[in-house]
């Protein structure tokens, strides 16, 4: 392109749709195309840019890497196309659409399942794709939309647009409390934590460094499973003090162990900056927002500690 004219958007519709398929002849079918239209029209945009967009193997297309730039992009086109067609459509309708949240599994069962039901009832053109994992998905490559994290992340195009400080402290069942001798300490107490590969998640490498010869009763790669191991009455789990408007009671209680430097944790809110100009996404982080806030009012409420 040498800099010249903007894209077409039919040109990125195509580009767009033979990545997402992988093959030139699957992507005709999903634009309802004939095969060798999509060959030719594919050979005139890669010689209008100037670079080939993709490497043609045996089983179909792979991106080159200079292409790879450009899905984040394309898939914002999209959306904003998506967007743009709906307004036509219906000009009075608010924002519509899918959004993507990532975020840890102890905080998409917590707090993001709860969120939905209610997000329903309040924006119900708008629908919560909720990706459950411990990795850190690529915001700036278009994986999600919005990522709830216990880290901050703000380089390129993303932004913190909100955050949650909590206070920490480690539950265990009522019975498995009453079980413990009087005047308990750390190595009183049976643990529960991340198997590997999560092993060097929290709490273990800090239970580590307050427990000399720190090993868990009871490890798992879910969180959700070591929640229920520890309502059962295996061992202790660390979990927020602090609740939310969505929080579910629990049966658990609080012990008396003082957790020191890692007594607290935060939960930010993050995006791209060109995530946030659409509007669905746009709506559903200021919602987020204030749900941060209101939660962060709240006064702290103990699940009764022993």
């Amino acid at each position: 392109m040498n800099g010249q004219a903007a894209p077409a958007w039919d040109d990125v519709r195509l580009f767009l749709a033979i990545a997402e398929q992988g093959s030139i002849g699957k992507a005709a079918k999903a634009l309802g195309m004939a095969q060798p239209t999509v060959s030719r029209r594919l050979a005139e945009i890669e010689a209008s840019y100037g670079f080939p967009l993709f490497r043609r193997t045996p089983s179909g297309v792979s991106l080159t890497s200079r292409a790879e730039r450009l899905v984040a992009p394309a898939k914002r086109m999209a959306e904003w196309a998506a967007e743009v067609a709906r307004a036509i459509d219906d000009p009075n309708a608010g924002p519509r659409g899918v959004v993507r949240i990532t975020a840890p599994p102890g905080v998409a069962m917590d707090f993001l399942a709860p969120f939905a039901g209610w997000l329903r009832q309040k924006r119900p053109g708008i629908a919560l794709d909720v990706l459950s994992t411990v990795g850190v998905l690529d915001l700036s490559r278009g994986e999600a939309d919005l990522a709830l994290r216990a880290v901050s992340t703000t380089r390129g195009d993303l932004v913190r647009v909100a955050v949650l400080e909590q206070d920490v402290a480690f539950f265990a069942s009522a019975d498995y409390a009453a079980r413990l001798p009087k005047g308990y300490g750390y190595a009183d107490v049976d643990f529960v934590g991340w198997a590997p590969p999560y092993e060097m998640l929290p709490p273990n490498p800090q239970l580590a460094k307050l427990v000399p010869g720190f090993a868990p009763v009871f490890t798992s790669d879910s969180f959700l499973v070591q929640q229920a191991a520890a309502e059962a009455g295996a061992g202790a789990i660390p979990l927020p003090r602090t609740g939310h408007r969505f929080s579910r009671p629990s049966t658990m209680v609080e012990l008396s162990l003082d957790l020191g430097p890692y007594a607290k944790t935060s939960t930010m809110l993050v995006a791209a900056r060109s995530a946030l100009e659409i509007p669905r996404v746009r709506v559903v982080a200021d919602l987020l927002r204030k749900e941060f806030a209101h939660a962060q009012a709240l006064v702290k409420r103990p699940r009764g500690k022993v």
